[in-house]
């Protein structure tokens, strides 16, 4: 039976992409506030250059009089520094006094802006309820003891709108590496891995008496030495399966004869003592025999057991396909006699036909009485064995109308010595190893066996399929 334990481990997978991911977030948040003052530099930079420029030009428009300063900019000029657009522009030309010779009145202008006589001078303000970048640059007439300011500011919304374009630019191909880079690696270490999950799936597909070493072709060199491992293990576990193997076989060849020695004492005892008429306890004698009679059953399924599995191991090859009708037959007579003695019921359900596959008659014929002597023992008074051809095979079932198998016991029934848990009382000569002989001759043919019970079927089916 096999179990499938999940753990809370993480995968391979997960322990190689976690830190990975880790630093590829560290340097996203890295590459994003580098973004982020890359923008403001250039943003800043290019725009702020922009109105000390402006400031620059206006300057150079403006001339000395002996009235005063005078600005001469055209009228396309004053329309182009004061336009609209979306970003809010406006300059001001403004005299010591706080006259305006030109631009629009009452611009934010610094408190202290003496820097700005020897270049122009950057501020931050608000104005018109929006924050405002300006520059601010003063002259003073060579001659005359005057001086005017020039002023222009503008809104941060093209200079934003740049930094956010800086950003996406700087961002989208970085976020876009990274994922690439993601999907690469999560390739990679799939494909990686890919070797050790095809072991671990044909290892979960294995039978468990399947003690093959596991193939070491397209393992990582790393997991190389954990396979070789996994193979040692399996070949100790071999050696002592077949060191088991071996002292059940010899244990029970030993014991077959004194065991038959002492049931036919037993039943030559009954014998005599009835012949003579001497004092016999009728049911003490009678236990004695059935016990005899029990033990030899043991141990001749033992030897069975034994002899199968080393019989059937690697044969697969070897076997050829052969009618099994008339096997079955031949096997099922002698388990119908007993049935009519019981009170049963033993139908043969079988084509006139011949039904090939695979299979070798001796351990076929001991597989199929042990279905029938399993449903004499445990089943039904109505018993049903039917042979048919199918696809890829044959199809050998035995089937009865008895009061079924729990479900949590059925996985359970091809255990050696398993008899349910109430086979004291269900029955008292069973071994518990019929139905184990039956999985491992099926297996050994190549074939396979399934059971079915209540409310699936009506009864009890034991179903097994055998190669063509």
């Amino acid at each position: 039976m096999r179990v499938s334990v999940r753990t809370a481990n993480p995968s391979l997978r997960r322990q190689l992409l976690g830190p990975l991911m880790w630093v590829w977030v560290a340097v996203a948040l890295i590459a994003a506030w580098g973004a982020y003052r890359l923008a403001q530099f250039a943003g800043d930079t290019a725009y702020d250059q922009t109105l000390q420029d402006e400031t620059g030009a206006i300057a150079t428009q403006v001339y000395w009089t002996d009235r005063g300063p005078l600005l001469e900019l055209s009228i396309q000029a004053q329309q182009l520094l004061a336009r609209d657009s979306e970003d809010r522009n406006a300059f001001m030309v403004i005299d010591t006094m706080g006259q305006i010779l030109a631009g629009t009145a009452n611009l934010p202008m610094p408190e202290d802006y003496k820097a700005s006589f020897e270049a122009p001078q950057l501020f931050d303000a608000t104005y018109l309820g929006e924050p405002v970048r300006g520059a601010i640059y003063s002259i003073r007439s060579p001659m005359l003891d005057q001086e005017v300011s020039i002023v222009v500011v503008e809104t941060r919304r093209r200079r934003q709108e740049l930094e956010r374009e800086i950003q996406l630019a700087v961002l989208l191909p970085t976020v876009a590496l990274g994922l690439l880079t993601f999907a690469l690696l999560h390739w990679g270490i799939r494909r990686g891995v890919a070797p050790l999950r095809r072991v671990a799936t044909a290892v979960e597909a294995r039978d468990p008496q399947d003690l093959q070493p596991l193939p070491l072709e397209g393992v990582p060199a790393e997991a190389v030495p954990l396979i070789e491992r996994i193979n040692m293990l399996l070949a100790n576990v071999e050696r002592a399966v077949a060191l088991q193997r071996r002292f059940v076989a010899d244990a029970a060849h030993q014991l077959r004869t004194p065991v038959a020695g002492v049931r036919v004492l037993a039943q030559e005892l009954q014998q005599e003592l009835k012949d003579s008429g001497g004092e016999v306890t009728p049911g003490l004698l009678r236990e004695l025999v059935s016990s005899s009679e029990r033990m030899g059953r043991l141990v001749s399924q033992l030897l069975n057991l034994a002899r199968s599995e080393a019989a059937l191991r690697g044969m697969g090859a070897e076997l050829q396909p052969v009618d099994i009708v008339p096997i079955v037959r031949e096997a099922a007579e002698p388990l119908a006699l007993r049935a009519s003695r019981l009170g049963r019921h033993v139908a043969l359900h079988a084509p006139m036909q011949p039904c090939r596959a695979r299979a070798h008659p001796v351990w076929l014929g001991e597989a199929v009485a042990n279905l029938l002597d399993n449903a004499l023992r445990h089943g039904g008074p109505e018993i049903h064995l039917t042979v048919e051809p199918v696809e890829g095979g044959v199809r050998i079932e035995v089937r009865d109308n008895g009061e079924g198998i729990p479900a949590d016991q059925r996985a359970l029934v091809f255990e050696p010595f398993w008899r349910g848990e109430r086979a004291d009382t269900r029955s008292t000569d069973g071994a518990g190893l019929g139905l184990a002989i039956v999985k491992e001759v099926v297996q050994g043919m190549g074939g396979r066996i399934a059971l079915r019970s209540r409310p699936d079927c009506d009864g009890t089916s034991f179903e097994v399929w055998l190669p063509a």
